[in-house]
């Protein structure tokens, strides 16, 4: 049974109704679901605040701003962002968005230079989220173990206990109760901790 490949969220910045029809044309619905729009930086911006979105296409210019302080204000995050410009001021948008992993093309295109560009975002987009989570797992690892530490040193202090008697204590804890190791230090430290 083959697995149903993840659609992409998608949004199109674009103050021309052409230019946004183009792009409809270009994403096949099977690969990139929902595409929203929005006419203008402000209303891509509240777009971006309510809805997760994985690429945001920029078609320059917007009418209330170019569209660069969009994708860079937009950079932080994990969403891959395309900017389109015209060839006179594609070097300088090139120069100001790169090193900010925004990507330019500048336009007019061919319909394979711009899918294979945003082909490009989505498949990055994918490591990025895989990365994202890879590292969320560690920090959470991270605050398990300062958690159960913070637990051992209470036991120590306060139950005159040696650090390999504490480790057992909220180890045997765990294992009778079924809770996990950092709910045990959890009620440890409401406990000792005030």
């Amino acid at each position: 049974m083959p697995v149903e490949k993840t659609k992409h969220r998608v949004l199109i910045v674009s103050s021309s109704d052409k230019a946004y029809d183009y792009f409809l044309k270009i994403l096949p619905q099977k690969d990139f679901h929902p595409i929203l729009r929005a006419n203008r930086a402000g209303e891509a911006k509240r777009i971006l605040l309510s809805s997760p979105i994985d690429i945001m296409i920029i078609n320059t210019p917007l009418s209330d701003e170019f569209g660069i302080d969009l994708a860079l204000d937009s950079s932080d995050s994990c969403m891959g962002i395309l900017v389109m410009v015209k060839s006179e001021v594609y070097d300088q948008t090139v120069y100001t968005l790169e090193d900010n992993g925004i990507l330019t093309l500048s336009k007019p295109n061919s319909v394979e230079a711009i899918y294979s560009a945003v082909k490009l975002l989505a498949a990055t987009n994918k490591r990025i989220t895989r990365f994202e989570k890879k590292i969320q797992t560690l920090k959470d690892k991270m605050n398990d173990i300062r958690t159960v530490n913070r637990a051992k040193w209470l036991l120590i202090e306060n139950m005159n206990m040696a650090e390999k008697d504490a480790h057992y204590y909220i180890e045997k804890q765990a294992m009778d109760t079924r809770l996990s190791r950092r709910e045990i230090a959890e009620n440890i430290i409401r406990t000792y901790d005030k």
